[in-house]
């Protein structure tokens, strides 16, 4: 496909805006051979990791990828269900309900879902869409935070996508969304009815995915941004300072990363004589591994083994209506302008004036 949004008979064809929806990515299977080319591809990614790419090359493939691909496996096995990987089930179901949303609200909006890496691919997606008549295009990345590691990766692979084509239509990357309102709402709303079903613990941790500490240092702005959804978070739920903690998980490797960890607050909160505990992650848009074994499972034991009594992880948003609402809304308000969204906007006068043109040119000639 050599064109975005124009195809050979292209003149035929609705103008569409196209919303291209990313995540992150999953594993085909939870066997070891597909998550080690899994994560052979997240980990190559020099947004992801930054440092001299031939050395850690050399260390992904004979150390890393070794040792961790069998691990990740088993831990992919325990969350993996008859529909598959969970961040893949949710995130088409997330997708769906988005796109129901969209089209009740335009005929002309099209919405594709992609993963970062894995399947299916920004590639693919962005051709489906051009070849069903997408002209301007929105890209939503999935992290409500901003992170170079995450949403700049995404903007990295869509422009190498659309460099291969010819002619680009109009583009909106849409970079974060931690502050607004409805998102921080339906998050407030989901903690809640958790806390209205099964009762509320003596804390409750917000727990983001880290990144090294040296990414911030260079100007990433994802902590500022984890830290400014906790305290809209705070705020709507109403809890004081010592009620709300913040932490980030998910480190590898010896240096250091945004701090205080997850599992050292785990434990030293257990140490204290914490008894009850209740982890909710903002920066998920889906359940997935991080969620569902490292927090509700491996966090949960740790927090027990140490003296706590239970530990219980409060679901992400999923494909829950509140999320597919905000989500939508969000879409919407970066389509303002476009004339496809317009209820004045006549499709087949549009299409019918280009074929003219297109006769008349022949004729000329």
């Amino acid at each position: 496909m050599k064109y975005f949004g124009l195809g050979a008979d292209r003149h035929a064809l609705a103008d569409k805006i196209g919303v291209l929806m990313v995540n992150l990515g999953t594993p085909s299977a939870p066997e070891t051979g597909a998550v080690r080319r899994y994560l052979r591809q997240f980990l190559s990614d020099p947004r992801v990791i930054e440092l001299p790419r031939a050395l850690w090359l050399l260390l992904l493939n004979g150390v890393i990828l070794p040792i961790r691909s069998p691990r990740s496996a088993k831990a992919y096995r325990s969350v993996w269900s008859a529909q598959g990987s969970p961040l893949m089930q949710h995130s088409l179901d997330l997708s769906k309900a988005v796109a129901q949303r969209l089209q009740q609200n335009s005929p002309n909006i099209l919405l594709e879902l992609a993963m970062s890496y894995g399947e299916p691919n920004i590639n693919t997606a962005l051709q489906s869409l051009a070849l069903a008549g997408a002209r301007r295009l929105v890209i939503l990345p999935l992290y409500p935070q901003y992170s170079g590691t995450t949403t700049g990766s995404v903007f990295d692979a869509v422009t190498r996508a659309l460099q291969k084509h010819r002619w680009v239509g109009d583009v909106r990357f849409i970079s974060q969304y931690y502050e607004r309102p409805d998102y921080i709402a339906a998050l407030a709303d989901s903690i809640r009815a958790y806390w209205q079903q099964h009762g509320r613990a003596e804390r409750l941790m917000l727990s983001f995915h880290g990144i090294p500490k040296r990414y911030f240092l260079a100007g990433d702005l994802y902590h500022c941004h984890c830290y400014g959804t906790a305290r809209r978070l705070q705020e709507a739920l109403e809890l004081k300072d010592s009620e709300l903690i913040v932490s980030f998980q998910s480190r590898v490797g010896r240096e250091e990363w945004l701090r205080p960890y997850t599992d050292h607050t785990i434990q030293a909160l257990a140490e204290k004589g914490l008894k009850r505990l209740d982890v909710a992650c903002p920066g998920f848009a889906v359940d997935c591994l991080e969620t569902l074994e490292e927090i509700a499972v491996e966090n949960a034991d740790h927090f027990k083994a140490h003296g706590g009594e239970s530990l219980r992880y409060i679901p992400a948003l999923n494909a829950s209506a509140p999320h597919a609402d905000a989500l939508t809304q969000l879409i919407l308000q970066h389509c303002q302008g476009w004339p496809e969204l317009q209820a004045t906007f006549d499709q087949k006068a549009e299409i019918d004036a280009r074929m003219a043109q297109v006769e008349r040119r022949k004729s000329a000639s």
